[in-house]
């Protein structure tokens, strides 16, 4: 069948490419045409559109190589942001607790400067009350033992020597610390 298309029709068919109206020379033509049209597409715009395309699949392969490596990098950056917000949380609890040390040291210490200011005003008060009992028990056993010589005076109408006198106040002392003990 091939054959009668190709031969013309010149066989008993009497031209049956022609009654199918196929002018062989415009067929030919038109085959001629299309593949120069097929060449020229195919040079000029099927291979730029495929490197166009080629070029285009690899720019996304880049990009999404681009991003994965992203997404890793800030990956590894929020790790690395943790660890340090880990370290800082540490070493501010390390601060907080050096501040307590030192301010329970600080605390002791003040602590220990007052118990000890206070026993010293406790030591001087009590100092200055026996010196003050003693300077009183001075005065008081003066005043007695002049008492004592004023009112031996009067009883005996004489007055006393300074020996008497002496005796008198010595006698007098001795009775007062008898008493105290």
């Amino acid at each position: 069948m091939w054959y009668i298309f190709a031969s013309g029709g010149t066989g008993a068919t009497g031209g049956f490419a022609e009654q199918l109206g196929i002018n062989w020379q415009a067929f030919l033509a038109s085959v001629i045409n299309f593949a120069i049209v097929m060449f020229l597409l195919h040079r000029f715009a099927y291979k730029p559109i495929l490197r166009i395309l080629e070029e285009r699949r690899m720019r996304i392969a880049e990009g999404i190589e681009n991003a994965e490596r992203m997404r890793a990098e800030l990956t590894k950056a929020q790790e690395k942001a943790k660890e340090i917000i880990a370290e800082a949380a540490q070493q501010a609890q390390k601060i907080i607790d050096e501040a307590k040390q030192t301010a329970n040291k600080y605390r002791a210490q003040e602590i220990a400067r007052a118990t000890k200011e206070a026993e010293m005003i406790v030591a001087r008060a009590k100092e200055a009350t026996r010196a003050e009992y003693t300077r009183m028990l001075e005065e008081l056993s003066r005043d007695i033992g002049t008492l004592v010589v004023e009112t031996t005076e009067k009883v005996v109408g004489r007055t006393l020597t300074p020996e008497d006198h002496k005796r008198l106040i010595e006698e007098a002392i001795a009775n007062l610390t008898r008493n105290r003990s």
